[in-house]
């Protein structure tokens, strides 16, 4: 492909050009694609013969309402219509998940899935970030999860089940008791747009139990399940009240005749179906393989349908994904834009054999230089050994001169207390693993991080003495305070609202003595919906927020059973 095909992912405002915009760059064949997580076996070839020989009624008419659409998809996956909302995609549901439901602040661990960030902070929420740790390999730690909600006074939490771009996985025991731990909150939202393509538990979605729930949403996928990402739909499931609440305000027409018909294809195709999501899994464990015999490249662990990789040291995300490119007609996701990610880190979309290895000899080339261009990565380490969160602190830190997340907040004049550098938290046993006072929620185990191969050292050379120089009597520099930023007009305040108990995390008799909980932070209480273009009460603005973490957190240590259909992890009720 030509070089100047790279410049599409400095002038578009998504993570990636679309396939069109780069097939239109090039000769007109699109590159070998490692980037879209879709599933590569499905719908079959059977199935696109079949909508391309109803291609011109399908685009021609009409289709039919949402609620026909819904009903049909409802009776397939065996729920009950009312508890269901069928969106353009789970974009548009975030979107009004985000209008009508979240009021003044929303939690999400970070790196995810650039929606739940940026949605929230378009219409001036507060966006509370917990960063997930590169040492345990971006394990989210649940208790923390949750004392991290509780100290900020979230009112609404996110958890993506498995996350976006790691993969990584929650078990269902341990997800249903967070949902109870936050029964106080407005709002809880597992995403599970990725959960059917896991294996590690048989029936690990929790669309059941949201369903008895009054604040739990449960998203879930179509485009990615089905491979069909240019057909814009998804759903969400809770109980009647708030599944109707997001349905109402959906336009009757939202979903498109492309999305009608592969729903009606689907109740004969159940068999297929699951055969290609058993495929997809055979397939992550043979390119995880394959990729972690490359030297200092590591791969984590993903229940996903696709990889997270962190590049060797001294290797620059931008690129290796524009060599690629350029150079092999391969297109990855570099994850440099991923707030607590950095341009260290890859996100490969799982894919056949002989693209792996097409994938795997471009990336020896790029890397280890046995291409024209030399190699990728120096052979001495000069790089940084990057850890989560460096791409968006990095940037936070340049742009306040030092300053970081405290400098922000004297500036903004926003009064958000940020922790003293002095407390500790409480250590547990062999003096790692910080105990939070969260207690009664699982702790994950650490997922495994291979740690990168020793690279050769030169011999040390003698360095020569300078000679002394007398030096000038330093000069006292004036340093500039920080402005006040105007702030935000007064608002009346509502007169306040008792606040629910918060429910036991769980019984008393299964935990020994909790630990003493933290002194809650000064955030003033959610007291109604903030007006537009109006900061948060008691937040950074959109702007400000954008790329902190918010706390310096310690380092952590379905398809419901349907005749022909698979279950909410794809396994078990396959046909035949």
């Amino acid at each position: 492909m030509p070089d100047n095909v790279t410049s599409l992912f400095r002038s578009t405002a998504a993570h990636s050009p679309s396939m069109a915009a780069l097939t239109r760059e090039s000769d007109g064949a699109g590159p070998v694609d490692f980037c879209i997580p879709c599933n590569p076996y499905f719908p079959t070839p059977a199935m696109f013969e079949e909508m391309a020989a109803r291609l011109r009624d399908i685009i021609t008419y009409y289709p039919s309402s949402a609620d026909t659409i819904t009903a049909e998809l409802c009776g397939l996956l065996q729920l009950p219509p009312q508890c269901v909302a069928m969106g353009n995609g789970s974009t548009e549901l975030i979107t009004w998940i985000d209008h009508l439901l979240v009021r003044e602040s929303l939690a999400v661990p970070v790196p995810t899935f650039g929606r739940w960030t940026d949605q929230p902070m378009e219409t001036g929420k507060r966006v509370d970030m917990f960063p997930l740790q590169e040492s345990s390999g971006f394990a989210l730690d649940l208790a923390q999860y949750a004392e991290f909600i509780r100290a900020r006074g979230t009112r609404v939490a996110v958890i993506c089940n498995p996350n976006n771009p790691d993969g990584g996985f929650l078990h269902k025991h341990a997800v249903v008791q967070f949902m109870d731990a936050m029964a106080d909150l407005d709002l809880v939202v597992i995403d599970e747009s990725f959960l059917e393509f896991a294996d590690a538990e048989n029936e690990p979605s929790v669309v059941q139990e949201a369903m008895l729930r009054p604040n739990v949403i449960v998203l879930r996928s179509l485009g990615k399940n089905f491979g069909l990402h240019g057909i814009r739909f998804g759903y969400l499931v809770a109980n009647p009240a708030l599944a109707g609440r997001v349905r109402s305000m959906l336009p009757k027409w939202n979903l498109n005749s492309f999305a009608e018909h592969v729903v009606f294809m689907l109740k004969e195709h159940g068999a297929e179906y699951a055969q290609s999501l058993h495929q997809v899994r055979r397939d992550r464990m043979d390119m995880s393989g394959q990729l972690s015999s490359l030297p200092g490249l590591t791969v984590y662990p993903s229940q996903g349908n696709f990889l997270f990789v962190r590049l060797p040291v001294g290797a620059e995300g931008t690129v290796v994904r524009d060599r690629l490119l350029t150079e092999h007609r391969i297109l990855v996701r570099e994850c440099g834009n991923k707030i607590g990610s950095s341009s260290r880190f890859l996100r490969l979309v799982v894919r056949p054999q002989v693209d792996v290895r097409r994938l795997v000899t471009g990336l020896e080339q790029v890397l280890y230089g046995t291409s024209r261009r030399g190699a990728a990565v120096p052979e001495q380490a000069t790089g940084t050994a990057y850890s989560s969160g460096t791409a968006a602190v990095d940037r936070l830190v340049t742009q306040t001169n030092g300053a970081g997340t405290r400098g922000l907040a004297q500036a903004a004049g926003a009064g958000m207390p940020l922790p003293a550098a002095a407390s500790a938290p409480a250590v547990g046993p062999g003096g790692g693993m910080p105990v939070p006072a969260a207690a009664g929620l699982p702790q994950p185990e650490p997922r495994p991080v291979p740690q990168e191969a020793p690279r050769p050292q030169p011999a040390p050379q003698p360095v020569p003495q300078p000679v002394p120089v007398p030096q000038p009597a330093p000069q006292p520099v004036s340093v500039p305070q920080p402005q006040q930023l105007p702030q935000p007009a007064a608002y009346p305040e509502p007169a306040p609202q008792p606040a629910p108990a918060a429910p036991p995390l769980a019984p008393a008799a299964a935990f020994a003595a909790p630990a003493p909980a933290p002194a809650p932070m000064q955030v003033p209480p959610a007291t109604g919906p903030t007006p537009p273009g109006v900061p948060a009460r008691g937040g950074l603005t959109a702007a400000q927020v954008r790329g902190t973490d918010g706390l310096s957190m310690a380092p952590a240590t379905g398809w419901p059973g349907a005749q022909s259909w698979p279950d909410a992890a794809g396994m078990g009720q396959a046909a035949g």
